[in-house]
């Protein structure tokens, strides 16, 4: 193997090597485990960036292993595998240290820290997969695991959630096999290509092409959370704070959109779909899903299950960009809101845990005059809920701006309107919430054995937070820049030629 594949491998063994590892050591070891974690998530960054600017570059990473007569394992490190394996690694290191404060003194952290370093190995697989077999063996391993993690408290509640998502995930995943077995039965292998497959195969296979592309959307989609096959998402917020973190900005959540995208861009390619006509389906899916997640946001007090339903809502915007492929700007808005999109919800379930594990706050009713007992903490809440309204200079406003360009370039003023309704959602369910922490009659004063550490909470639950809450705010002031996400999916559109 050349330089290029072992940096291939290696991106994956940093973080699956110390997840078997962690399996072994003993609970007390806590300084080991920890140690463990953040090398991996170090390591991972370091190598990640090394493929980046290899990429830039103009290397071809590529490796493929025979699996059996006809299918091969192929892992291949282009742009759009770039923006999501970085964006994964980059959260990962960040929801590392915060879960290793979160659970300090918890039991089986162990368990824990070993399926979240395998989860993120998976999801890994799944950016630098190259063909559709690929990612569908790399998409059903994060289902088996992730499922430890959301049941890692053991209650009846955390049990039945757990169970809910499998019948969800597996059943996505085998309408998904089926529909990637038809298509390669018909196109032969299905290596991701800039331009999908050969137009000729439309003209004997129409009908058939857009049936298997409606059978992969629903298989993606369920942990895409489209509408109607959501339901899996809310219950799951029983999990720990770094678990929700975990599956709404860095894993399965995102894993399913990116798997839109490939679909889109890769597998069919824009001229294809444009030719079969199906892309104003997945556009009208992506609005009902904003606008169906906002208005449920609206209805929940628990604030993990208002944010859940707001991931419903915002992740579909990147399935509302790439159903408007012919247009470049919009299908940017779609491909930057992958990253921005993460950015904003890490923050906002980093502050939820961080207030149902220091104050015990789980309730939007119970956080009046809270942001005086946790300044920093709803700061950057603050700053996270802001960025989903869409205002500017947040990253959110980058988003929602080109997605808007990219609707009125199309002539689609639907877009516009999508894109203003809920924003205004966004809005209505948003606000409330921070002027009754920042404005409310304060509830407190609140136990002193509540009060942990120097801080308002324990440092290393406070640092990640603000972390991203700060680069929420930078990515989107400096979004120009040639280092912003908006930059390098720039660079993902001029290789697709769009």
């Amino acid at each position: 193997m050349n330089w290029g594949q072992w940096l291939l491998v290696s991106i994956l063994l940093s973080s699956f090597i110390p997840g078997i590892i962690i399996f072994g050591v003993p609970e007390e070891k806590h300084r080991l485990r920890t140690g463990l974690n953040l090398c991996g998530s170090i390591l991972k960054i370091v190598l990640i960036l090394a493929m980046d600017t290899g990429i830039y570059f103009g290397h071809n990473f590529e490796i493929r292993l025979p699996l059996i007569p006809g299918v091969e394992l192929l892992l291949n490190g282009d742009p759009l595998s770039a923006l999501f394996a970085t964006l994964s690694s980059v959260l990962w290191l960040l929801t590392t240290i915060y879960a290793v404060g979160y659970l300090e003194g918890s039991p089986n952290r162990s368990h824990f820290f070993g399926y979240f370093s395998l989860c993120v190995t998976v999801t890994i697989g799944i950016a630098l997969a190259g063909n559709l077999i690929t990612f569908l063996l790399f998409y059903e391993m994060l289902t088996l695991t992730t499922y430890p993690l959301i049941i890692h408290r053991g209650t009846e509640k955390s049990l039945h959630a757990g169970r809910n998502y499998l019948i969800y995930a597996f059943s996505g995943g085998a309408v998904f096999l089926f529909a990637v077995v038809a298509l390669q039965t018909i196109i032969g292998p299905t290596d991701f290509a800039t331009t999908g497959f050969p137009s000729s195969f439309i003209d004997t296979h129409a009908t058939v092409l857009a049936v298997i592309f409606v059978l992969l959307i629903i298989g993606v989609g369920v942990k895409a959370a489209l509408v109607p096959l959501h339901g899996w998402l809310p219950q799951a917020m029983v999990a720990p704070a770094p678990v929700s973190a975990l599956l709404h900005a860095v894993a399965v959540v995102k894993a399913g959109a990116f798997g839109i995208i490939r679909i889109v861009l890769d597998v069919y390619g824009a001229q294809n779909l444009l030719l079969l006509g199906v892309l104003p389906l997945l556009g009208g899916i992506a609005s009902i899903t904003i606008l169906y997640g906002s208005i449920r946001a609206l209805q929940q007090d628990d604030l993990k299950r208002r944010l859940a339903f707001s991931t419903i809502s915002q992740v579909s915007y990147i399935a509302l960009g790439i159903s408007l492929v012919d247009q470049p700007l919009a299908v940017i808005g779609g491909l930057v809101h992958l990253v921005h999109q993460g950015l904003m919800k890490i923050t906002l379930f980093f502050c939820a845990g961080n207030l149902a594990e220091t104050l015990g706050i789980h309730r939007i009713s119970e956080m009046d005059g809270v942001a005086r007992r946790m300044p920093f903490t709803m700061a950057a809440f603050s700053i996270g809920a802001l960025g989903m309204i869409g205002i500017p200079p947040t990253v959110g406003f980058v988003s929602k701006w080109y997605l808007g360009l990219g609707g009125l370039a199309a002539g689609n003023w639907w877009v516009v309107l999508i894109l203003a309704v809920s924003s205004l959602l966004n809005a209505c369910y948003f606000l409330p919430i921070l002027t009754r922490s920042w404005f409310g009659k304060q509830q407190g004063p609140w136990p002193e054995e509540l009060y942990v550490g120097r801080f308002e909470t324990r440092l290393m639950l406070l640092t990640p937070p603000l972390v991203t809450a700060f680069i929420v705010i930078a990515a989107g002031a400096v979004a120009n820049a040639q280092i912003s996400p908006l930059a390098w999916v720039r660079f993902i559109v001029r290789k697709y030629g769009l």
